[in-house]
C-alpha cells in the first residue's frame, strides 16, 4: 500500500531497516511502519501501556496501599531520516503528568560511530539499559536506584569487531542516584563510559555466543539534593534528612555480566556510588552499594534473548489450543548505605541502611506485544540504629501491551 510516496509496512521491518535504525521497543518487528521506497526514511509509531496491581500481605504500617494503577502510558515515535539520522521520542502520560522520557537523534557515521544528542538513558547500568517493554520483572532492580536514569547531553557509541566490542561514552548534565532531570541545577557535568565485550558474538551456534561482560564508570561534581531509596513495590524505605545535601565530587562504577543460551537467560551487576554529603558544618563521603543476580528459564522452550521479550513459537489462539510462552524467573538483590550516613545524622536513626530482596516471577507471553508478569517480593531490612522495620511481602501483577 502506498501513501504519498511511502510504503505502509504492517508486518515486516526489513533487515536493512533494522540494521539502520533504533531497535524496536518490543524486540520484534513492529506492526505499523511508514517507510520510503528507498528505505532511507522510516517511522514507527508505538505505545507502551502497563497496568499494575500491587498488594502487600501482612498489613504493617510501612506497607503500601493495595491498589491498581496505570504504571506507564507512553507514546513513542522512532525511526530514521535520510538514512543516517535515527531518532526516538518517548513521552509518558501516566498519572496525568506529561513526562518526556527520551528525546534524541543520532548522526550515524558507521556501525562503529554514532553521535547521539538529547535526552537518553545513561550508558551505565545493564538493567537500566533494558527498555521497559522488555523487563524480566515488574520493576527494575535496586542497582538502578544508585545509578543515573535519564541524562541530557551528548553521547558517542558504536560496535567494533563485528559486535564483539561495544562502547558508549557521554558528557551530560549529571543527576543524583536513580534520578532524571530536564533542567540543570548547577554548572557541574558528568562523564560516563561503558565497555561491553561479547567474545563469541560472531560464532553462530557456539554455546558461549550469548556470554558477555561489561564495565561502566561515571564521575562528576554535583552539589544539590540527595536520593531516596525505594523497594520494588515502590515503597520508600531510606531517605536523608531535609537539610543534608550532596557536595563535591561523586563517582560510580559497575562491573556487569550476562549469559543467554537456549531457554536460559541471566545477568548480574554491582554498582558502587560514592559522594560527599554535608549537613551544617559536618561533611563526609557516603557510599551506596547495590548488587543483583537474576536468572530465567522459558518453560515452553523458546530462546531467551538478551534484553528482549521471549517470542512465542505460536501466538495466543485458544481455538487452536495455542497459549503463548511461559517463563519463570528469580532475582536476589541488596542495597546498603554506609554507616556514617546515620552516625553523622545525615539520615534518621530509624532509617534501614541495608535491605535484601528476593523476587520470584512468572511471565506469560501471549504474543510479541502482550504479556503478563506476576512477581512475589520478600524484603528483609537491617541496620537501623533505633527500632526496626518488619519484613515486607509484596505481590506485583502487570498486564503489558506495547509495540
Amino acid at each position: 500500500m502506498r501513501v504519498m510516496g511511502t510504503t505502509l509496512a504492517m508486518t515486516a521491518w526489513t533487515s536493512a531497516a533494522r540494521a539502520q535504525s533504533a531497535a524496536p521497543p518490543a524486540g520484534t518487528a513492529p506492526p505499523f511502519v511508514l517507510q520510503s521506497d528507498n528505505g532511507d526514511n522510516i517511522i514507527h509509531f508505538g505505545t507502551v501501556v502497563q497496568f499494575d496491581g500491587r498488594f502487600f500481605p501482612g498489613g504493617t504500617p510501612q506497607n503500601g496501599v493495595d491498589t491498581f494503577l496505570v504504571r506507564r502510558l507512553r507514546g513513542q515515535v522512532e525511526g530514521q531520516v535520510a538514512r543516517y539520522f535515527p531518532f526516538l521520542l518517548n513521552v509518558d502520560f501516566a498519572g496525568g503528568v506529561v513526562n518526556v522520557r527520551d528525546a534524541w537523534f543520532e548522526t550515524r557515521f558507521s556501525e562503529a560511530l554514532h553521535v547521539r544528542i538529547g535526552k537518553f538513558r545513561a550508558p551505565f547500568s545493564y538493567d537500566r539499559l533494558t527498555r521497559v517493554a522488555n523487563l524480566l520483572f515488574v520493576e527494575r532492580g535496586l542497582t538502578t536506584t544508585v545509578a543515573a536514569d535519564r541524562e541530557i547531553g551528548v553521547q558517542v557509541l558504536g560496535d567494533l569487531l563485528g559486535g564483539r566490542l561495544g562502547y558508549e561514552g557521554a558528557l551530560t548534565n549529571g543527576v543524583i542516584d536513580g534520578g532524571a532531570a530536564d533542567i540543570d541545577g548547577n554548572s557541574g557535568k558528568d562523564l560516563t563510559g561503558r565497555l561491553a565485550v561479547r567474545p563469541w558474538a560472531t560464532h553462530t551456534g557456539h554455546p558461549l555466543r550469548g556470554l558477555g561482560v561489561a564495565f561502566a564508570a561515571n564521575t562528576g561534581t554535583q552539589p544539590g539534593p540527595l536520593p531516596s531509596f525505594q523497594l520494588p513495590g515502590r515503597q520508600i524505605y531510606f531517605t536523608y534528612v531535609a537539610d543534608a545535601v550532596g557536595e563535591g565530587h561523586r563517582a560510580r562504577w559497575s562491573p556487569q555480566g550476562f549469559y543467554y543460551h537456549g531457554p536460559f537467560g541471566g545477568y548480574a551487576e554491582y554498582v558502587h556510588s560514592e559522594g560527599d554529603v554535608r549537613r551544617a558544618d559536618v561533611r563526609d563521603a557516603v557510599t551506596h552499594e547495590s548488587w543483583q543476580a537474576a536468572g530465567s528459564w522459558v518453560l515452553t522452550g523458546e530462546p531467551a534473548i538478551e534484553q528482549r521479550n521471549v517470542r512465542p513459537r505460536t501466538n495466543f489462539d485458544p481455538p487452536s489450543h495455542h497459549f503463548g510462552a511461559l517463563q519463570v524467573a528469580a532475582r536476589y538483590q541488596a542495597l546498603a548505605v554506609s554507616p556514617n550516613a546515620v552516625s553523622l545524622r545525615f539520615a534518621s536513626p530509624t532509617a534501614s541502611r541495608h535491605v535484601n530482596v528476593l523476587t520470584l516471577g512468572l511471565n506469560w507471553y501471549l504474543n510479541p506485544f502482550v504479556k503478563w508478569n506476576l512477581n512475589y517480593e520478600h524484603s528483609v531490612f537491617a541496620a537501623p540504629v533505633v527500632g526496626s522495620r518488619p519484613n515486607e511481602h509484596a505481590i506485583l501483577l502487570r498486564a503489558h501491551f506495547g509495540f
